[in-house]
């Protein structure tokens, strides 16, 4: 439909409908806003995704990586070098020397004890101290010598703190090494002195039941007898280490 307003009329119109503020043009016919299709959505922002988890290291079976690197050494010195190089075993990082081995290598008694006490970690040696003398007297009785015939090491190289017990996974840990201490020493006959020893060897305790009984473990025989600190501590049972002394030495005759 042509409007009776000439061009000029009408821009004049337009100009003051912008001056007045409109903003929008309105046709001669209405319109239903509500029939319009709705305005496309926005697009959702992406979340964030969430952060990851490190991915946990694996754990390590202790024993397992004890008896890996026991089965390792081919020689004395090699298991040396395995177990000053075992970081597994907490007891470790508290000791000042990892005790390692005494006497001669080879020999035919090889004699296990419990853990190092302080002077042994001090010393890096089983065996010293008043525990230490008394056991040598007590060799020398029956014609032994760590010097001579006699080779002695531990169940653990390293002092626990305050001498307390070692624990059953502190045990089980290190046995491998024990092991295969034995294997390459490759003694006659093996002197299990206390609990700790025979719970390591043997699988059980019960020293003042065990003691002075032959028994069989890994490939040779085994004799249970009083730890030395505890002969110390309990003069009376010097009479029984002396019979299990006394054991060993028919057993050295049969063997050797």
């Amino acid at each position: 439909m042509e409007s009776g307003i000439d061009f000029h009329t009408a821009k004049a119109l337009l100009e003051w409908q912008l001056e007045l503020g409109a903003t929008e043009a309105i046709g001669d016919a209405p319109v239903n806003r509500y029939d319009l299709p709705d305005a496309a959505p926005r697009a959702a922002k992406p979340k964030p995704a969430a952060p990851q988890p490190a991915p946990k290291a694996p754990e390590i079976d202790p024993v397992a990586a004890a008896a890996e690197a026991a089965a390792k050494a081919q020689t004395l010195e090699d298991l040396r070098a395995a177990i000053a190089g075992f970081d597994l075993c907490d007891l470790k990082r508290g000791a000042r020397n990892t005790v390692f081995a005494d006497g001669v290598p080879g020999a035919p008694v090889m004699i296990i004890g419990e853990a190092p006490g302080r002077d042994e970690d001090r010393g890096g040696r089983p065996f010293v101290g008043r525990a230490g003398r008394l056991l040598d007297r007590m060799l020398d009785a029956i014609g032994l010598s760590r010097a001579e015939n006699v080779y002695i090491t531990n169940v653990l190289p390293w002092r626990p703190p305050q001498n307390r017990d070692p624990t059953p996974d502190e045990i089980g840990m290190m046995t491998p090494f024990l092991k295969r201490h034995v294997e390459l020493a490759d003694p006659a006959v093996l002197v299990l002195m206390g609990n700790i020893s025979c719970q390591a060897v043997l699988g059980r305790r019960g020293i003042t039941r065990l003691h002075g009984k032959w028994d069989q473990a890994w490939g040779r025989p085994v004799l249970p007898m009083f730890h030395p600190a505890y002969l110390l501590r309990q003069p009376h049972a010097k009479r029984d280490a002396w019979a299990d002394l006394l054991e060993l030495k028919a057993k050295l005759r049969e063997v050797t």
